[in-house]
Order: C-alpha cells, then sequence, then structure tokens
C-alpha cells in the first residue's frame, strides 16, 4: 500500500497536464504492482544539492524528465527576471537577459538541454546554445564571455548511466550558492506543471560553438609558464580518454596547441555514448574507468595518462613509479603537484609578493594549506563543493590574485577565467609539468616525492559507502546522528581531541570541553574528527550521489625518497585500522 502523499502525486500526474506517453507509463507501474519502483519515483521532488539538480531519468516527481526539467527551468527562469528586472529603456533597445546553455554526452542530454532553451526563450531569454556538446568549464566561460545572467549544463557528470542532471549557474559562471540556491529552490516549489511554457520562441535560440570554443582554448593556453619547455619536449607520449564524454572535444586540440605531438586518443572510448560501453562508472576517480587507457599506455610506452569524466570538468591522472609502473594519483596528490609546480614557478618569476591566494575546501589535503603558508600565500577554506570556491573568488578577486583551486575529487581550476572545475585546463598543466619534470631528469611520480620530502607525506584515501533509495538516505542521516552523538574516542590508537561539526557549525576540544564557532557563510552535514597524531577524519553525505563518504588524511615526515614505500604501508595499515574504529 502507497503512502498517501506518494498517492496523492501519482493522481496528480496522472490527471494533470502531461502527455499521454507518460500517463501510460505510470499506469503500467500501477498494473505491474511496482510499489517500490513507484515510491522511489514519487516520495520527494528533485532538489538541488551541492550540484544541481540531479536523478536517475523516467517518470515521476523524482526522476529527470521533461517535466522535472521544464519546471526547475520554468523556476529559474522567473527568479532570474526577479533579480534582474528589464528596464523600458531596454525594452525599447530590444535588451534582453541573456542565458547560456551546454550538454554532455548522456542519453537525453540533448532532449533536455532543447527544453531548458525552450522554456528559457519563452520567457523572453536571449538563450544561447551550444551547436553540439561540450565541457561544464566551456559552458562557465560563455556565461561570463557573453555576459550572461544564468546558465545550464545538462549532465550528470561522473554517475552512473541511468542518470542525468541539472547544473545551474549565476552571473559570474559559478553555481548558486546562498541566498540563490535556496531562493531558486523555494521559486520552483511554486510552479505547477500549467506554469511551464514549453513553446519555445525560436528568434529567442542562438547557437554557439567554434567562436567560443576558440576564446576559451586561448585563455588556457595563457596558462602555460612554459611554452618552450614543451617544445622541447614535445615528444612525450601523452595516452588520453575521455570516457565517452564532451572532454574529446577539448583536451586532444588543447595539448596539440601547447605543442604536444604524441597525444594517442583511446579508440574505444572516444566516440561520445551516453551508454558508456566500455566501463561500469564514467568516473576517473574510479580505477577500473582508466583500464583501457592503462593498456594502451603500456603498449605504447607512455609517459602520462589523462582521464576525463563525461563533462570534462573532472581530471584523473596516471603516471610510471621508478619500477616503470603506472600508478593512479588521488585528487590531493594531483592538485598538490599542479601547486607545487605553480608556486615554484611563481616564486622563480618574482610573482608571489603577499598579494597571492590558493581556495581548497575541508576536506581536501592539508597539504595545500603547508605549501601556501610556506610561500607566503593565503590559502582560504571553504565547505564541500567548487560553488564555495569560486564565492571565494568572487568576494577577493578585486584586491588579491587568485592563483589556482582544488578539491579532493579531482576538481581543480587554474586562473580564475572559469569559475568551475576543468578538466581541460588541468589537463594543459599536468601535461606540461611532465614535461617539466622530464627536463629536470625525473618523473612526475618522483617529483610527488620530493615535495612530500620537502613538505611532508601526506596520506589521504576515501572511503565510500553507498546507500541507496528511501531506506538507505535514513541509514546515513542515523549513521551522522550516532556520530554527532557520540564521536569516537580514539582512531588507530590515537586520541581524538578536535570535533568540528559543520552543521551546528561549532569547534569542540574534547580534552578541556572547550567549544568555538566556526566562521562559515552556511551550514553543512560534515563532521571531523582531528587526533593527538595529527590525523584529520572527515564525514560528509555526497549531495549528489546515495553515499556517504569518510576522507581519512594522515601525515608523517618523510626524510627520504626512499622511505615512501615503508611509510606508505605503514599509513595505509593505519588507515584501514581508523575504518574498522569507525564500524564501516
Amino acid at each position: 500500500m502507497l503512502e498517501q502523499n506518494i498517492q496523492n502525486k501519482i493522481n496528480t500526474w496522472l490527471s494533470g497536464a502531461y502527455d499521454q506517453n507518460t500517463k501510460d507509463e505510470i499506469q503500467q507501474l500501477i498494473s505491474e504492482n511496482k510499489e517500490n519502483e513507484l515510491k522511489e519515483a514519487f516520495y520527494k521532488d528533485l532538489e538541488f544539492g551541492t550540484g544541481g539538480l540531479r536523478g536517475i531519468m523516467g517518470v515521476g516527481s523524482n526522476r529527470m524528465n521533461k517535466y522535472t526539467v521544464g519546471m526547475a527551468t520554468q523556476g529559474l527562469a522567473n527568479y532570474i527576471k526577479k533579480c534582474f528586472p528589464i528596464s523600458e529603456n531596454d525594452v525599447l533597445n530590444n535588451n534582453k537577459i541573456k542565458v547560456a546553455i551546454a550538454y554532455d554526452s548522456r542519453n537525453n542530454s540533448v532532449f533536455f538541454a532543447n527544453i531548458v532553451a525552450d522554456v528559457f526563450s519563452a520567457s523572453g531569454f536571449d538563450t544561447y546554445i551550444f551547436e553540439s556538446l561540450r565541457p561544464t568549464p566551456e559552458l562557465s566561460f560563455a556565461i561570463r564571455h557573453l555576459g550572461c545572467k544564468s546558465g545550464v549544463m545538462v549532465t550528470a557528470s561522473h554517475n552512473p548511466r541511468e542518470y542525468n542532471g541539472y547544473k545551474a549557474y549565476w552571473d559570474d559562471g559559478a553555481q548558486f550558492v546562498a541566498p540563490h540556491d535556496q531562493n531558486v529552490i523555494d521559486e520552483i516549489a511554486k510552479i505547477k506543471i500549467e506554469d511551464v511554457n514549453f513553446q519555445g520562441i525560436k528568434e529567442n535560440i542562438h547557437l554557439i560553438g567554434k567562436e567560443i570554443d576558440a576564446l576559451y582554448q586561448a585563455q588556457i593556453l595563457a596558462q602555460s609558464i612554459n611554452k618552450d619547455l614543451i617544445k622541447k619536449h614535445k615528444n612525450l607520449k601523452i595516452v588520453y580518454t575521455p570516457l565517452h564524454g564532451a572532454g574529446i572535444t577539448q583536451v586532444p586540440q588543447v595539448l596539440a596547441m601547447l605543442g604536444f605531438e604524441q597525444v594517442s586518443v583511446v579508440k574505444e572510448q572516444e566516440k561520445p555514448d551516453g551508454n558508456f560501453p566500455t566501463v561500469v562508472f564514467p568516473n576517473p576517480e574510479e580505477a577500473e574507468a582508466l583500464t583501457l587507457a592503462l593498456k594502451l599506455a603500456k603498449e605504447l610506452n607512455a609517459d602520462l595518462v589523462l582521464a576525463t569524466d563525461p563533462d570534462a570538468d573532472r581530471l584523473g591522472i596516471a603516471v610510471k613509479n621508478e619500477k616503470g609502473e603506472f600508478v593512479l594519483l588521488n585528487g590531493n596528490q594531483t592538485g598538490s603537484l599542479i601547486l607545487y609546480y605553480l608556486f615554484n614557478a611563481w616564486e622563480k618569476a618574482g610573482k608571489i609578493t603577499g598579494n597571492q591566494y590558493i581556495v581548497k575546501t575541508i576536506v581536501t589535503t592539508e597539504l595545500m594549506d603547508n605549501m601556501a603558508q610556506k610561500m607566503g600565500v593565503a590559502c582560504y577554506n571553504t565547505l564541500t563543493g567548487f560553488k564555495y570556491i569560486a564565492d571565494v573568488i568572487r568576494q577577493h578577486e578585486k584586491n588579491e590574485v587568485f592563483i589556482a583551486g582544488g578539491e579532493e575529487s579531482y576538481g581543480f581550476m587554474i586562473g580564475d577565467f572559469v569559475r568551475d572545475k576543468d578538466g581541460i585546463a588541468a589537463a594543459a598543466i599536468i601535461a606540461e609539468i611532465c614535461a617539466y619534470a622530464t627536463e629536470n631528469g625525473i618523473s612526475l611520480y618522483e617529483m610527488m616525492k620530493e615535495m612530500y620530502v620537502e613538505y611532508g607525506y601526506y596520506y589521504e584515501t576515501l572511503i565510500p559507502i553507498t546507500m541507496k533509495g528511501i531506506s538507505g538516505a535514513e541509514d546515513i542521516k542515523k549513521m551522522m546522528q550516532d556520530f554527532r552523538n557520540t564521536p569516537p574516542i580514539a582512531l588507530a590508537g590515537s586520541k581524538v581531541v578536535l570535533v568540528k561539526d559543520f552543521q551546528a557549525l561549532t569547534e569542540k576540544n574534547i580534552l578541556t570541553g572547550e567549544e568555538k564557532i566556526l566562521n562559515f557563510p552556511e551550514k553543512s552535514n560534515v563532521l571531523q574528527f582531528f587526533t593527538e597524531d595529527g590525523s584529520k577524519i572527515s564525514a560528509r553525505p555526497s549531495g549528489t550521489e546515495p553515499k556517504i563518504k569518510f576522507y581519512v588524511g594522515l601525515r608523517q615526515d618523510l626524510p627520504k625518497k626512499e622511505d615512501f614505500d615503508a611509510i606508505t604501508t605503514v599509513l595505509s595499515q593505519k588507515a584501514i585500522q581508523i575504518r574498522e574504529d569507525l564500524g564501516l
């Protein structure tokens, strides 16, 4: 028996202004007694999380479909009008609010993008939509370049194939932060299906493409520090996979423009395909996703492997160790290498003047804080989500100089011409760093070890726990509540001495009982435990996936590079013990 609120939603869809195919699909689920599917499809409305709107495709209020996308877009359009009212003079001069739209390779991405374009154009907006798939960071760039007030990227990023999603952006090319995020949610909540105008106005819709590509690529090339070095090592062998996504439109081209002549694309994953036939998850964080790229790299004796997710905002890399074997670097290692290279280059050029800064998230490695402090560069920590990194840039861009930003989940930003994570720009700078390492007679892997010798070895690992559906959400909620009520006393034999609760915005010293207020602009469901020996363990339910994630960060001095493997073994065993102590 379905709960009454779920049944009421189903009845609304069956009697409302929805097309017959939609109603037939619902009736079929009813006739087949598929109560669990109906519950999952209707028990709530899709909401904006850290990554916007995201869900499984299908019928229902909790699914990605024409109607949930249309209602979200109508609510967004209404909010944009409230924030940017058109004056009489604008009307006389035919000046309209501008918005931009892009989409990736996922199933139905083109369909959803056209729905968004229709609703925006019907709202009287000049609507710029890319002629074919493009990466998320290029949309962010286009919003800023075209002077748009908002934009939408149709993507579910690295989620499984049954998902699609919708990232909404503001006029600075960044995803919404408070108060806009909640205000848009409130506006969408007012929308009934009858309020959505799906009849697009063709003259308001404008195709964009190659002209934006050229401008975006020029900005990436401008971030290069040593083009002469690249020319010297133009024959570096680079293997790249777009994982069937939008990165194919930019990464090979940008690497070629930089001067790299030996870039090989994984043929089996070159073609955009929303079914992602060669991978379980199209996520460069997953080792399985790089299987074909590593195979090709071994065949070619390549120097570097690069992989982007379907919307190409995330970058994963693999490098050779001293035995010639490929090793996957995690997001903390890749981001730290980028900063290590940029800091040294900026210092050598005399550009570190005390007015520079970087931005990272609270769950990202403390190594970045350490490097920044020693270089005399400010390091701002934000809540999880690149929208918060962009918000810090917005606050500081007039008085300080941004170098780079990053988060542990394979997201990096080099320069501030894009206000979201940028896998294209990250691929370009990593290839350049590889050339730099080669020039100095070492591999990227050896360069990472040198960084650890200089600043200390920071060992990080992620423990993701998947809990799907209604019961999963409740289990995650209970797990977080239990940790709040009864935090661990010790982890891997070291006492927990400090607990930070970003939902209560409090910091408590367990030894003294002293409490402080955490100075963050909004709350987030994150807990952090700090131990006597300097370990940091963070617990955070995902805002875009049915997961709770535990981020384990450990630190130990690395006297010399030769000690790396032995200390890695010690710290990895310690991480396993922490997992057991947390009851995971």
